[in-house]
């Protein structure tokens, strides 16, 4: 296999999310395996921490069964947050900043110490200090949406932006909670909890793998989007999202131009 220069990559992926740019997928002589993608995404990352933003924690991906299939895979995928990417709850987003942002309604989990290595859920859930309803903006930067596994992992699992309800208590029962997204109002997408691989604390758990596999940290402090609970909607200038979590609570966005 050729050498792949992840930096380049990197920083040309970087560019395209900083200037809202579709570039086309790697195909061909550019296209890189999962270890490179990984790479590649470090680099990216390392871009934006040099711009002054800072690491806040992990998104998970590929947590429905039957995206994986879809996918032809057979693992989760994971992405990073930075400070640069939280919305504040109720607060809002500009079409203008994103390729074709689409949305997505998730747990989080908020860690009151570091998790890392093969943890079961239920120990992965004894590091949690709250949970809350939670919304992702995705953005893959690829022309059209259309990307490969490596490709997506490259561009940060197409995270971009995320909004985090109010937390509340860590034991907060997360088994099968009914979750319903809405646009202006009416229902968009209507899911579970237990669509998150059966149970969030699984993803959690997951989450605690891949960092130890990738070299993250998932410290005291850090936020881990479960992944979506239902499939994501595209996003469009003038609407407000909002989020209902049973017993969880609420959280939304508007979007602008």
């Amino acid at each position: 296999m050729m050498t792949v220069d992840t930096q380049r990559i990197g920083l040309f992926l970087d560019n395209a999310a900083r200037t809202a740019t579709a570039v086309p997928q790697f195909t061909g002589s550019e296209a890189f395996d999962l270890d490179a993608a990984y790479r590649i995404q470090q680099a990216s990352i390392a871009a934006r921490l040099q711009r002054g933003e800072r690491i806040v924690g992990m998104k998970m991906g590929f947590t429905s069964r039957a995206k994986m299939v879809q996918m032809g895979v057979s693992d989760m995928i994971c992405g990073r947050l930075t400070d640069a990417m939280l919305v504040e709850d109720g607060g809002s987003i500009r079409m203008a900043d994103f390729v074709h942002p689409r949305v997505e309604p998730e747990i989080a989990f908020l860690l009151k110490r570091s998790i890392r290595g093969k943890l079961t859920p239920l120990q992965a859930m004894d590091a949690v200090e709250a949970v809350a309803p939670a919304l992702e903006i995705i953005d893959s930067r690829y022309e059209a949406f259309k990307f490969s596994l490596s490709d997506v992992v490259a561009d940060n699992s197409s995270s971009s932006a995320f909004v985090v309800g109010a937390w509340c208590r860590p034991d907060s029962d997360l088994d099968n909670l009914g979750m319903v997204m809405s646009f202006d109002g009416r229902a968009e997408a209507i899911g579970s909890s237990a669509a998150i691989l059966g149970h969030p604390a699984r993803s959690l758990a997951a989450a605690a793998r891949l960092a130890d596999e990738r070299g993250l940290e998932l410290e005291a402090g850090s936020i881990v989007l479960a992944g979506g609970a239902t499939a994501a909607s595209a996003l469009r200038a003038g609407l407000h999202v909002s989020l209902e979590v049973q017993t969880l609570g609420f959280t939304g966005f508007s979007v602008t131009e």
